[in-house]
């Protein structure tokens, strides 16, 4: 019997229906989360992601227990690969207002493990500034939802990831926020800091991991307003995401950067927790 590879609505289809909020208006949440040795990692922090957004969105919280059964069964022998949940309000008819009776839908669908080099770990990676802007919104800020245009513009600044990995984006008063798809780390003065998302930006479920982490590893830090010029005379920078987890930055720019002591600490550190 062959595995499905997507499930919508407990169903093995692709295809979900034109009237779906979701897809009219981005009124939904999403999840990306690795799968490693057929379990999701760190799915427990993905829901409960997905449930504050709900909760903030208010749309009705999907049934937990649902959602891991039908995870589980995208994944039968399955070593590693990528989940992704999409989880909308559901159907409605034309406009804004919410239906009257909400039925969220929600997709799952598994997708190969994208072909990283080793050496982007052990080396670090090339990074990139973006010319587009994120906007202010504290209402969604933190929050993985359906409204990525800012950062689909941003992607289209450069054609590969031969050269550079990941681009970084600023808010509109020019602090840094965060990659296009990642959390920013940055080393100064033996102090280890990350962009304060009160106003945009998403809480990666990595970024909170490494945050809850440095206390036991005993690495003074702060989260807080950053300048782009503080990025260029840092003396590490990292990026984090669920697939990746702790890659060090290597050139940024003109830039170049060493992997740093406090970087590789995290980055074993993580690892332990994740695999």
């Amino acid at each position: 019997m062959t595995t499905p590879a997507t499930l919508v609505n407990g169903k093995a289809i692709d295809h979900i229906s034109v009237k779906d909020r979701g897809l009219q208006y981005g009124d939904g949440l999403f999840e990306t989360i690795a799968i490693y040795n057929n379990k999701p990692v760190l799915w427990d922090r993905h829901i409960a992601r997905l449930t504050l957004g709900c909760d903030r969105l208010k749309i009705p919280r999907p049934d937990k227990s649902q959602l891991f059964e039908e995870a589980s069964s995208l994944l039968h022998g399955i070593e590693k690969a990528v989940l992704k949940v999409i989880y909308t309000r559901g159907c409605g008819e034309r406009g804004y207002q919410l239906p009257k009776t909400v039925e969220p839908m929600r997709v799952l669908q598994r997708r190969s493990w994208p072909e990283y080099s080793q050496q982007n770990k052990t080396d670090g990676v090339s990074i990139r500034l973006c010319a587009t802007n994120l906007g202010y919104n504290t209402t969604l800020a933190g929050l993985k939802h359906l409204n990525r245009l800012e950062q689909v513009m941003a992607r289209t600044e450069w054609p590969d990831y031969s050269q550079v990995f990941e681009g970084i984006m600023l808010d509109l008063e020019q602090n840094v926020i965060s990659g296009t798809m990642s959390n920013v780390f940055f080393v100064q003065n033996n102090t280890l800091i990350t962009p304060d998302l009160t106003k945009c930006g998403i809480k990666g479920v990595i970024r909170d991991l490494v945050l809850e982490t440095l206390d036991e590893l005993k690495v003074t830090h702060s989260v807080r307003k950053v300048g782009i010029k503080e990025l260029y005379c840092a003396d590490e920078i990292f990026i984090t995401n669920s697939l990746i987890g702790v890659w060090p930055v290597n050139q940024f720019n003109e830039f170049q950067y060493a992997v740093g002591p406090i970087t590789k600490r995290i980055s074993k550190n993580i690892d332990a927790l994740l695999y």
